[in-house]
């Protein structure tokens, strides 16, 4: 399958010519060159039981948020993950190649010359911090749960170091989340809802069924991305022209939504309930569960996770952008409407309830296929990945060859679950791996170290 991600020239492939060479003596993370070399600093002594403790975390909290559309839990995962990093950065040689390349990030604290951290306490504090004020609706009990997980962390710090280490730590973390919260705070979400009347005409995105729902966050194309230029030429062309002709490529594209409604297999329906998402953990939560299990799958380091958290997240959010970007761009109608009323199926539903924003491009094929092409330049080919996000409502796993085809499954669930048109998808799938690339161009750059 040809890549898709940033060309290095000679380096890319002497990275790949390593990774062959290495797969066969080594296991864990470090399976591509898309990390730099390590240094002399010590966050990569630590194991990654932090990161994993707090996601799991997170993705009860979104499981349990109500009132929040979907996309806020795209920036949920992309910020915490910075916050993350930064909190560990001055202890890795990750932090002088990645730390503070934010978009517009104000200045981040600096450690103490001369002083030691321990820096899980670091990122344990960074990630209370930051759940602590995202998820400001949890419920009484869920915000306790955040206290108990810091304070019990906290409580097994001192064995490891002295407690003037753990406070000096505790206070770094608490220091870069501030700014980091705060950064995010500025980057536009406050009036992604503001009003808006949506354009009417034939083919145009009207309120859907049951619920005829207001458009959802229709100003959040618009917000700042956590890369700069991570949007750019990723706007796809304009989507096919409508038509209510039987005979148009337009009426034959919703056709086929209705004709796989007729003849879903079992399979089909669990496909498109596995990616449902909402309710459930959100996409945000689903893929940083992912993170999760490829993690654990891979035994990263603290450091390396840490990054793996901000990068993937980066994409995720940034890849929403610009899909919304498209939406309401293009106000493409949805499935449902016009299988109503134009092909005369007044009672058809599809299996999922339709989204309250238009159709085109698929905001899940566009986001994520951003964040597995994210998952493959960190950690290469993982071979057999199986999903187990949805175990607790009794979903069957899904299991994959590639963190790409994770991608195209959760893109291509869609038309199963009746919601989007097949070139939606696909233009979605190419739209993702867009913004990825340029997240890891701008990144990375050409002085990628391998």
């Amino acid at each position: 399958m040809k890549r898709l991600l940033p060309q290095a020239g000679h380096y890319h492939y002497a990275a790949l010519c390593w990774l062959l060479a290495c797969s066969f003596l080594f296991s864990g993370c470090l399976k591509t060159a898309h990390f730099p070399q390590r240094g002399e600093k010590d966050a990569d002594r630590f194991s990654a039981d932090v990161i994993d403790q707090w996601i799991t975390m997170q993705v009860r909290l979104e499981r349990n948020a109500v009132g929040i559309p979907n996309p806020a839990f795209l920036r949920y995962y992309g910020y915490s993950g910075i916050a993350a990093f930064e909190a560990l950065a001055p202890g890795t040689e990750l932090g002088g190649a990645f730390s503070g390349k934010w978009n517009q990030i104000p200045a981040l604290p600096g450690r103490d010359k001369g002083e030691s951290y321990y820096w899980p306490a670091s990122v344990n504090a960074a990630l209370a911090s930051m759940n602590r004020q995202i998820f400001t609706t949890a419920t009484l009990t869920d915000k306790a749960a955040i206290d108990s997980l810091e304070n019990a962390l906290n409580a097994s710090f001192p064995q490891q170091a002295g407690p003037a280490v753990i406070d000096r730590s505790i206070a770094f973390g608490k220091a870069v989340a501030s700014v980091v919260f705060n950064w995010s705070e500025t980057d536009g979400y406050k009036n992604a809802g503001d009003p808006y009347t949506p354009p009417s005409g034939p083919g145009l995105w009207q309120p859907t069924p049951p619920a005829f729902g207001k458009a959802s966050v229709p100003y959040w194309g618009n917000l700042r991305p956590i890369v700069a230029g991570s949007t750019d030429h990723t706007q796809p062309g304009a989507p096919i022209a409508y038509s209510e002709d039987p005979a148009s490529p337009f009426y034959k594209m919703v056709k086929q939504v209705y004709d796989i409604s007729q003849n879903l297999t079992q399979d089909q329906i669990n496909w498109a309930l596995f990616w449902r998402d909402i309710p459930g953990v959100s996409t945000g939560g689903h893929w940083v569960s992912i993170l999760q299990q490829v993690l654990r799958q891979t035994h990263c380091p603290l450091d390396r996770a840490a990054f793996a958290y901000a990068l993937t997240g980066a994409c995720i959010n940034d890849a929403g952008i610009s899909t919304f970007k498209t939406k309401y761009t293009y106000n493409l109608v949805r499935p449902i409407t016009y299988i109503r009323n134009v092909m005369g199926y007044s009672a058809w539903n599809p299996v999922l309830t339709t989204p309250a924003h238009p159709e085109y491009s698929s905001a899940h094929a566009v986001v994520s296929a951003a964040t597995a092409e994210a998952f493959t330049a960190l950690f290469g080919n993982i071979g057999s990945f199986t999903d187990h996000t949805y175990d607790y409502l009794g979903f069957p796993p899904r299991t994959f060859n590639s963190f790409r085809a994770i991608g195209e499954d959760a893109g291509n669930s869609r038309i199963y679950a009746g919601i989007h048109y097949q070139p939606s998808i696909d233009t979605g799938l190419l739209q993702g791996r867009k913004v990825a690339a340029n997240i890891l161009a701008r990144l990375y750059g050409d002085t990628r170290k391998w």
